[in-house]
């Protein structure tokens, strides 16, 4: 990757930018195990009482600031993500050794960077670096942690702070002690360079287990190779890829976004659709933008009616994609 070009900083803790997720993190980030388990059952309402509960108690709780802030940051509005950002930031002024704070505080104001523009990112880059950074001082086996410092390290540009030999390092240092983040850590890092036959091998030879970040960031891993293969105009060998996920995963409904995806590059219209409506109701289905890339593909396929139910669907829906919010909306003016 070119450094020392000044940019805007890409979308932080999504495992590709081109996916559109959610910035969920998934383990290991809240001490308090109602609290762990409403995160990964993607239970927001849950959490949010959880965390609501807590700081009735003591209004300064790490765990229930930083759990409003991961739910709250969802709608990217700038009033609610700076309100956040302060938030958090006396947290880690009142809390030194909370590392949720510093990890959700990296995730704010890596929203904040996304939705403000080349200047604003390149203002905070240097605070989510600190941020991602202590979080991992403080909790050195968090995959999060590592995982959200390495993106940094590969989407900012030189000049504030990104790094390739950072990055690898970060996948280096836990060859020994935790492989299989290192497993996932290298896949990007490899992807990252082009060697997209050296991600495919440290994909496939990861074996999902009990950690629920692992396992998730390895389907988006997955995934965001699939989409690159179509992004590059190979449709044939973005199918024969993500096709395997479908049965490895069923649950999942990441590789059957992608085929969707793939689909409609084809012009299987119906096919397309089939996938979409799969993946509505599957594991992971709030993250992805399925009402969106639904609506492209029926504009694409010209039913007019479907495609802007689609979009008016991705726009009423919870916590859309701002870039993307702004496309369908130019989209609907287009369909009439």
């Amino acid at each position: 990757m070119t450094r020392f070009t000044p940019r805007p900083l890409r979308p932080l803790l999504m495992l590709s930018a081109a996916l559109a997720l959610s910035a969920h993190a998934q383990a290991a980030v809240f001490k308090d195990p109602a609290m762990q388990q409403a995160l990964e059952a993607d239970q927001d309402e849950e959490l949010l009482a959880l965390a609501r509960a807590r700081l009735k108690t003591d209004a300064t709780d790490p765990q229930g600031l930083a759990a409003t802030a991961l739910v709250g940051m969802q709608d990217a509005d700038a009033a609610k993500l700076e309100a956040h950002a302060l938030s958090l930031q006396q947290c880690v002024e009142r809390h030194p050794r909370a590392a949720v704070c510093h990890f959700v505080l990296g995730q704010v104001l890596g929203s904040q960077a996304m939705s403000g523009g080349m200047m604003k990112a390149m203002t905070l880059t240097g605070r989510i670096k600190e941020s991602f950074q202590k979080a991992l001082a403080l909790e050195p086996q968090s995959y999060e942690a590592r995982d959200a410092l390495q993106q940094f390290y590969l989407m900012a540009p030189g000049i504030a702070g990104g790094s390739t030999s950072k990055a690898r390092a970060l996948a280096d240092e836990v060859r020994e002690s935790q492989p299989e983040q290192a497993q996932l850590l290298r896949a990007r890092l490899l992807h990252n360079d082009g060697d997209t036959a050296g991600a495919e091998r440290e994909i496939n030879a990861f074996t999902p287990g009990r950690d629920v970040a692992l396992n998730k960031a390895w389907v988006q891993a997955w995934l965001a190779l699939g989409l690159s293969y179509l992004q590059d105009k190979q449709p044939g060998k973005a199918r024969a890829w993500l096709e395997p996920l479908t049965k490895t995963q069923p649950q999942s409904a990441y590789g059957f976004f992608g085929l969707a995806r793939v689909a409609a590059a084809e012009q299987r219209w119906d096919e397309s659709a089939r996938a979409f409506e799969q993946a509505r109701g599957l594991e992971g289905a709030r993250a992805l933008p399925i009402d969106y890339r639904l609506g492209l593909m029926l504009q694409t396929k010209g039913d007019k009616a479907q495609a802007k139910a689609a979009l008016e669907r991705y726009l009423a829906g919870k916590s859309p994609s701002r870039r993307l919010a702004e496309d369908a909306r130019k989209r609907l003016a287009e369909l009439g």
